[in-house]
C-alpha cells in the first residue's frame, strides 16, 4: 500500500488549507516534543511536503505560530529551527495526558453542581470551569462527575451534590454536554479510519514516511474529537457511544504505525547542533492501556 488507505484523509486536508499551523501543533505535541521540542525546519518542510502542502504555506504557519507565542525560532548559519515556547508547555502537557492516557473516572453516583454568584469574577470562573471540562446545563450552573476539583479562579463559588436515578443522571449530562454532537464526531472518526484498520490487517506495508503522515492525521483528527470530551463516566453516558471504539481504533492504528513513523523521524529530524533528535521511549507507551 502506497497512500490508498488515507487518500481521503488526505484529500480533506487538501481542502482546509488554513489548517497547516494546526496539524504542525500536532506534529509537535506528538512527534517532536517528547524529542527535546526544538527541530530543523527542513525536517517539517519535508513531512510537510509528503502531504502536498507548499513550503511558503508551511514557513507562512510557522511564522504565525512563532509570533503567536506558541513557538520560538533560531538560526545556525542559514538553517532555521523552532522549538515549543514556554506558554504552550503546561497545555501541550495537558492535552497530552488527555489525548493518549484519558479513561472513564470511576462514577460517585452523583454530580457536583456548581453556581456561580453574580460579580465582576464570574465571566474569569466562568472560563475555568469550562476549561476544566464542566458542563452546564443552565446560565450560571456548572456541573462535573462528583468528586471534581473546581478550578481555582471558581474555588468561591457554591458547590452542591445533584443525585437521582440512573435515567435522571443520564438527562442531566445530555443536558450540560453536547454528547451528540461529539458522538457523531466519533462516528465520522471511525468511518475515516476504519479503511486504515482494514488495510494493515491486510498485511499491507507502509513506507516510514508514509506511517508518519498517517500517525499525524490519525491523531490530529483524534485529538480535535477528545480535547472536547469531557471523558464521562459510563454509567452517565448513552449504551451506544461510541468514544469507545473510537479510541480503541486510535490506539491499535498508533500502535501499528509508531514505529515506522519513529524511523523516519531518526533518520531526518536534527537539532541546533546538526544532531539527531534522540527519541522519546514515551510514545511506545501511549494508549498502553488500550493495546
Amino acid at each position: 500500500m502506497s497512500r490508498a488507505a488515507i487518500g481521503q484523509i488526505l484529500d480533506q486536508l487538501r481542502g482546509e488549507p488554513s489548517r497547516t499551523w494546526s496539524i504542525i501543533i500536532t506534529v509537535y505535541g506528538d512527534a517532536i516534543v517528547p524529542r527535546g521540542g526544538c527541530v530543523w525546519l527542513g525536517t517539517l518542510l519535508a513531512f510537510f511536503k509528503a502531504l502536498d502542502i507548499s513550503e511558503g504555506v508551511v514557513r507562512t504557519a510557522m511564522s504565525r505560530l512563532a509570533s503567536d507565542g506558541w513557538l520560538e525560532r533560531s538560526r545556525v548559519g542559514r538553517n532555521s529551527f523552532y522549538r515549543l515556547a514556554d506558554k504552550g508547555r503546561a497545555t501541550f502537557a495537558q492535552a497530552t495526558r488527555h489525548i493518549y492516557t484519558s479513561r472513564p473516572p470511576r462514577f460517585s453516583g452523583h454530580f457536583d453542581l456548581v453556581l456561580l454568584a453574580p460579580g465582576p469574577e464570574r465571566d474569569t470562573a466562568r472560563a475555568a470551569l469550562e476549561e476544566a471540562g464542566f458542563g452546564s446545563p443552565a446560565p450560571g450552573v456548572w456541573v462535573a462527575p462528583g468528586g471534581s476539583d473546581l478550578p481555582g479562579a471558581a474555588e468561591g463559588a457554591l458547590k452542591l451534590e445533584a443525585r437521582g436515578d440512573a435515567e435522571a443522571l443520564c438527562r442531566l449530562a445530555a443536558r450540560s454536554w453536547p454528547l451528540e454532537a461529539t458522538a457523531e464526531a466519533y462516528r465520522r472518526f471511525i468511518d475515516t479510519f476504519t479503511p486504515m484498520r482494514a488495510a494493515l490487517d491486510a498485511d499491507a506495508t507502509l513506507a516510514d514516511i508514509d506511517a508518519l503522515v498517517a500517525r499525524v492525521l490519525l491523531i490530529h483528527e483524534y485529538r480535535r474529537i477528545v480535547l472536547r470530551d469531557p471523558i464521562l463516566p459510563v454509567e452517565v453516558l448513552p449504551d451506544d457511544w461510541p468514544g469507545t471504539a473510537a479510541r480503541a481504533l486510535c490506539a491499535s492504528l498508533y500502535k501499528d504505525l509508531v514505529v515506522p513513523s519513529e524511523r523516519w523521524l531518526d533518520a531526518h529530524a536534527v537539532d541546533e547542533s546538526g544532531a539527531r533528535l534522540p527519541p522519546g521511549a514515551e510514545v511506545f507507551r501511549r494508549f498502553q492501556e488500550q493495546s
